[in-house]
Formats: C-alpha cells, structure tokens, sequence
C-alpha cells in the first residue's frame, strides 16, 4: 500500500471546466419575455430545442408573444412563469427589476434565477452605466430572493441578431457570474445550447457590475460602427 508523503490521500483531478451538465431537459422562463431581450433569448433557445415559457405582467400578452414566436414556445403571467420553469431569466427593464422580483419571491423560491439586466442611463453623451446601491442588478436580485440560486449572464447579446430568423448561429461568448459552481455551470450549459454561443466563467456575483456596465461601451460601438458587437474572450 502507498500513501503520499503527508500521509493523506492524493487529490482527484480537476474537474474539466468544459464538461458541463446536459440540460436540454430543463424548461426556461423568461421574465419580460414580451420585449425585445427577452423575446429574442425565448426564440433563440426554443430553436436549439429548449422547452420555453414567457411571463409578462398580462398572460393574454405573452400568449400573444409565444404564438409569434413559434418553436413551441408558451405564454403566461410572470407568477405562473415562474412556477412553470426551472431555470428562470430576467430580462424585464431596469426601472421594473426590482419591484418585479418582490412581487416574485414565492415563485422563485427554489429557482436558479438568471439576471440579464443592465443597469443604464442615456443623456446627450450616449448609454453611461449605474450603479445599484446593492452594487449591480444581479446583487440587487440575490438580495431581493434570498432563497433563490441567483446567477447573472446573456448581458452583452443583441436583441436584433437574437430575434433575426435569418441568422444561424450568433457569434459570441456569454460571461457567467454566479456563487455554486453547479448553478454557473448549468448556465454556461444553456448559453452553449445556441449555436455560435459558448458560456464562459466569469466570477462571483461581485463582479457583475463591471460586466452589466459594459453594455454601454458596446452601445457606444454600435452607434459609430453600425454594428451589433459581442464579446469573444481569447485562450479560453
């Protein structure tokens, strides 16, 4: 019998960070899933095969919406969403995130909860990035849904390119932030799920300000290349 000098067993491999869950199986929930974000996430994934549900305050709205959409995709109230859904994505406007999430927090109990929202205020100079008192709208929501497993992703994507039937595959990479490795891994799994994407870690949800802020540096390139630009991390 052989032991390591220490006397202690030897550490099992690191785990592959690309050898990520099949979740084809989960239904997703997309919260404000009548406007642009959050119709264009919807399609996307119902496409790639991905059991969609689409919440808006009015479920006659949503099923309106889903029956646009096609690819199976249903319509209900954000509470009903909710409920229907195991992966949940707030893709709702700033100025509604919160008061939504309180209204939300029974039904999203439980939930891997994925927030999409960017903090922004626009004036003469363009998109500038605010800052939430909590510190980004993702900690904003893990404070509001505190027994919820918060997660924060799918901010940089063009709601144009995402809604645009004629595009197979959108070119981009999908930064992940979130607390359990499981939940941030699931999430990558789902943005891989759309073709072109890829899911990459990010870091704790500390960090999400500085990826929600970055849309208004990439709305600031759109408007002078006429563009609908991503992001791709390199060596990775």
């Amino acid at each position: 019998m052989t032991t390591n000098d220490s006397g202690s067993a030897p550490k099992p491999p690191a785990k592959d960070p690309w050898d990520l869950p099949d979740v084809s199986g989960l239904t997703v929930g997309v919260l404000g899933g009548t406007g642009p974000q959050g119709r264009g996430l919807a399609y996307r994934f119902a496409r790639a095969g991905q059991k969609v549900v689409i919440g808006s305050r009015a479920a006659d709205r949503a099923e309106a919406a889903a029956a646009e959409l096609g690819h199976g995709v249903e319509g209900a109230d954000n509470a009903e969403c909710a409920r229907r859904s195991d992966v949940v994505i707030v893709a709702v406007p700033w100025d509604g995130h919160a008061k939504t999430l309180e209204s939300l927090r029974e039904e999203l109990a439980g939930k891997l909860v994925v927030d999409c929202v960017n903090p922004l205020g626009f004036d003469k100079k363009g998109a500038y990035a605010l800052k939430p008192e909590e510190g980004s709208a993702a900690e904003q929501a893990a404070a509001l849904l505190p027994d919820s497993r918060v997660t924060a992703a799918f901010h940089h994507l063009s709601a144009v390119l995402l809604q645009d039937e004629t595009i197979e595959e959108i070119d981009t990479d999908v930064l992940v932030l979130g607390e359990a490795r499981a939940d941030t891994d699931t999430v990558q799994a789902l943005a891989s799920r759309i073709p072109g994407m890829r899911g990459v870690f990010a870091g704790r949800l500390r960090n999400a300000h500085q990826v929600e802020s970055l849309v208004a540096n990439l709305i600031s390139v759109n408007r002078r290349y006429k563009a609908h630009a991503g992001l791709r991390t390199t060596d990775v």
